[in-house]
């Protein structure tokens, strides 16, 4: 605590920390005082104008799938919803919607799973060939999607899994999972051993001192790697045009494709459609944005 000395007038004022420099809480560092020094408006220009310029595809987005048809003001008054309805019942998005969350959360539970199962074993366990099972998932990485389409196709024609929603999921987490498994392994890492080994001496199995102890410590790492999972399985186009066939089990992606005509494209169901589309990613990220931050910065450390 810092001392307070009185003057013989009464007044009050702070004692001198020793050596004469200022006390620790009042120091501030060369990047601090720089920033300080910096004009607000030359933060907030470029912020500002990054925004503007992030925002108005959004903006123009709503405003075709809010004003009528024909309409060309540039406010969406008086605002319809014959676009979204439209969409949601002619053009089957209701279905469309339901396939892309049953493929999204079956990605997201089945990455998590398989990587904390992975990461858990790259992070505890020490075998001949970590090194070259770790090269190997960062090579991975490295193989677009489009390369594996043709056997991975055949794999599921064999399977009889062509226009079967698990056919897409497979496929997903299967490209989501060495990404997934690397920063799992990361996540795991952070957490000291001997946390576990406490827990072993009171009587705990691995598994046991794991679920108690290791998992708890994890949230922000599963929920980045959920959500990852979760928006690129929703968003991707490739795997559902080439294992779906049928209408009712396509995905979102592929039903905004049949929005658009080989002579003409209906602005207005396509901006509607896309709307639809981005309102659950909007809604999964505005509530883990806090997790979701910390668990990459987490995993991105080394342990």
């Amino acid at each position: 605590m810092t001392a307070v000395l009185t003057e013989k007038n009464g007044a009050a004022r702070p004692a001198v920390h020793p050596g004469g420099a200022p006390p620790p809480s009042r120091r501030r560092t060369g990047r601090e005082r720089a920033f300080d020094d910096v004009p607000r408006w030359q933060i907030y220009l470029p912020l500002g104008l990054y925004l503007l310029f992030t925002l108005i595809p959004f903006y123009w987005m709503l405003l075709f799938a809010l004003r009528p048809a024909g309409s060309t003001a540039l406010v969406p008054w008086p605002m319809t919803g014959e676009h979204f309805s439209k969409v949601w019942n002619e053009r089957s998005f209701a279905v469309f919607f339901q396939n892309s969350m049953i493929v999204g959360v079956a990605t997201l539970i089945a990455t998590t799973l398989v990587a904390l199962a992975g990461g858990y074993a790259l992070a505890r366990f020490d075998f001949r060939i970590k090194g070259a099972f770790m090269l190997a998932l960062l090579c991975s990485q490295f193989i677009p999607g489009a390369l594996m389409l043709v056997p991975l196709f055949e794999i599921f024609r064999n399977l009889q899994m062509i226009n079967s929603l698990w056919s897409v999921v497979i496929a997903e987490t299967v490209f989501q999972l060495p990404l997934s498994i690397i920063l799992i392994s990361g996540f795991i890492k952070n957490v000291p051993v001997s946390l576990e080994e406490a827990a072993w001496v009171d009587g705990c199995s691995r598994f046991t001192a794991f679920r108690a102890v290791v998992l708890p410590l994890l949230r922000p790492g599963l929920i980045a790697v959920g959500s990852f999972a979760f928006v690129h399985s929703w968003n991707h186009f490739l795997f559902a045009l080439m294992f779906l066939s049928e209408q009712d089990k396509q995905t979102i992606p592929v039903g905004l494709n049949t929005l658009i005509g080989a002579d003409s494209v209906d602005l207005g169901a396509l901006a509607a459609g896309g709307v639809i589309a981005a309102v659950p990613v909007v809604i999964v990220f505005a509530f883990i944005q806090k997790w979701l931050v910390t668990g990459f910065s987490a995993g991105a450390v080394k342990g």
